[in-house]
């Protein structure tokens, strides 16, 4: 599965799960793996919880997938997230054998709503690394954009 509409669907799972990280008081961002259509786990930011500056969405959703699969290689899978994974977020996804990175916001609108970002797209990481990673961006941007701005708004919401 690979076309726009089903991209949808799944990037409106991975807000879902940024939602209830806001509601738990996390930072903005949400990410599930889906292969072969179907979800097989989703996770959003888990920092502040955890106290583990680690526990990104990507990582903490990529952590649930190879336990539930019992394998820390996930070829066929494909991970959605509300923003553009940062460094070591796309290198868990290259190390994990990720086949497919799709995004909704970008690094510059995390950086606009207070987060300390690495300047270097996941574009320019995939053209450096070689891997066979497919990227596709923007997919429901201003949906995930938004993220940022409930999360401001939210009583629970920390300083990053």
């Amino acid at each position: 599965m690979n076309n726009q509409s089903d991209d949808f669907v799944f990037m409106q799972q991975a807000i879902k799960s940024a939602i209830a990280g806001i509601e738990k008081g996390q930072t903005p961002f949400g990410a599930c793996i889906v292969k072969d259509g179907v979800v097989l786990a989703r996770s959003h930011n888990k920092v502040w919880k955890n106290k583990d500056i680690t526990a990104h969405a990507e990582v903490e959703v990529i952590r649930k997938v190879c336990k539930k699969l019992q394998t820390v290689h996930l070829p066929g899978t494909t991970i959605y997230s509300t923003c553009e994974p940062c460094p070591m977020c796309f290198s868990a996804c290259h190390w994990a054998g990720i086949s497919r990175i799709v995004y909704g916001a970008g690094i510059a609108d995390a950086e606009k709503s207070g987060f300390r970002e690495l300047r270097i797209s996941n574009s320019k990481m995939l053209a450096l690394s070689g891997s066979p990673m497919k990227i596709t961006k923007h997919i429901l941007r201003d949906a995930c954009v938004d993220l940022f701005d409930r999360w401001r708004r939210s009583a629970k919401s920390q300083t990053y």
